[in-house]
């Protein structure tokens, strides 16, 4: 065994943490399923809905959405449960006395921690959004439909001095009402487009109907009709029918660049998205801070045991996630940027897993 190699304590404690972290896992998600398919009883019941869209279309998609939601509780239950069943064995005493420093004794706890955040940062970016687009399209079939098809009064910026306007757009019937078309250059109205009607057809592809085109030229005005005109405008319906569940369907490089050409088009309703960005880099630090409290906080053996270990630690943990929904809230409603939303609880909670952590054994 190398000096500086992991230990067998070390690989005991990564035993007890990842083992602990996934039996947790499996227990909450256990539960969770239960009490979903309780409530959801009667939506599972109705003939269109089909056993194998019940469970591969929701169930499998549900299940590690919801296992990494929450991974940050299940990380500090893991960390409180079996850290306390080491303190209430004298095993930490044991550790510490003979001569094993309270920094080096957190080294496998900073590892499975590593472990823990890079695979919730793969899972978030790449791997659950995908599958949510199955879970989601199943709650907006079956259970309940959030889906937005429908916007009034709508204006946004195609490209650099092109801006589109839409009285209404109806996304089931794919039909804009009032449509026009305005085109800039240098502050000034060089052409403006009206239609009564304009239809989405694939990708990019817009059928004008019932049009008028004003040319402007200095004084003169050229004005030219037409009954259908077929043309190419670089937006599709998605990027003004915004759904609360869209952003949870994209992985992170779409999120980052649908953020910044929603930002380029003027559309100011994207929050949301830029809350689920910054949060999935923010549950990176979220693992190491709540690992380092968990192990703080549940070190000593104290009266009352690993019950009141864990009555503290369910606290904090719940405390954390209500935290981050508070300030996800006000980052909606304007008064914070959605990153420092996303950032706040991570900031308080260092400085309470620094002072718990000087107070720990040493």
């Amino acid at each position: 065994m190398k000096k500086y190699g992991l230990k067998r304590i070390d690989r005991y404690i990564l035993r007890k943490f990842l083992g602990t972290y996934i039996f947790a896992i499996i227990l909450i998600i256990s539960i969770s399923v239960v009490f979903d398919i309780n409530e959801k009883i009667d939506k599972f019941l109705k003939p269109e809905v089909t056993l194998k869209e019940i469970v591969f279309d929701y169930y499998m998609n549900f299940i590690p959405y919801f296992a990494n939601l929450f991974s940050p509780l299940f990380t500090f239950i893991a960390v409180i449960f079996f850290t306390s069943k080491l303190a209430d064995n004298s095993e930490i005493i044991a550790m510490l006395s003979n001569g094993v420093s309270f920094r080096r004794l957190m080294l496998p706890y900073w590892i499975s921690a590593s472990i823990i955040a890079l695979a919730t940062f793969l899972l978030n970016a790449f791997i659950i959004p995908p599958a949510n687009v199955s879970r989601i399209n199943f709650q907006n079939k079956h259970l309940r439909n959030r889906a937005v098809e429908y916007v009034r009064n709508l204006q946004l910026e195609v490209e650099p001095g092109v801006i589109a306007y839409f009285d209404r757009y109806d996304d089931k019937s794919r039909m804009g009402y009032h449509f026009s078309l305005e085109h800039f250059e240098d502050k000034k109205l060089i052409s403006r487009l009206t239609s009564n009607s304009i239809k989405y057809d694939t990708l990019y592809n817009w059928t004008i109907i019932d049009y008028m085109i004003r040319d402007f030229d200095g004084m003169y005005e050229h004005v030219s009709n037409g009954s259908r005109k077929d043309t190419t405008l670089t937006i599709v319906p998605s990027d003004f029918l915004i759904s609360v569940d869209d952003c949870e369907t994209m992985t992170t490089p779409q999120l980052a660049t649908y953020i910044n050409r929603q930002k380029k088009r003027g559309i100011g309703n994207i929050q949301m998205f830029e809350i689920e960005y910054h949060k999935r880099f923010a549950a990176i630090m979220a693992a190491f801070i709540l690992t380092s409290i968990g192990a703080s906080l549940s070190s000593r053996k104290i009266k009352g045991g690993m019950g009141l270990h864990i009555g503290i630690g369910i606290g904090l943990s719940f405390s954390y996630i209500l935290f981050t929904t508070i300030t996800s809230t006000f980052a909606i409603n304007g008064y914070v940027s959605p990153m420092v939303a996303a950032w706040i609880p991570n900031i308080l909670y260092t400085f309470i897993a620094v002072y718990l952590y000087r107070k720990a054994p040493n």
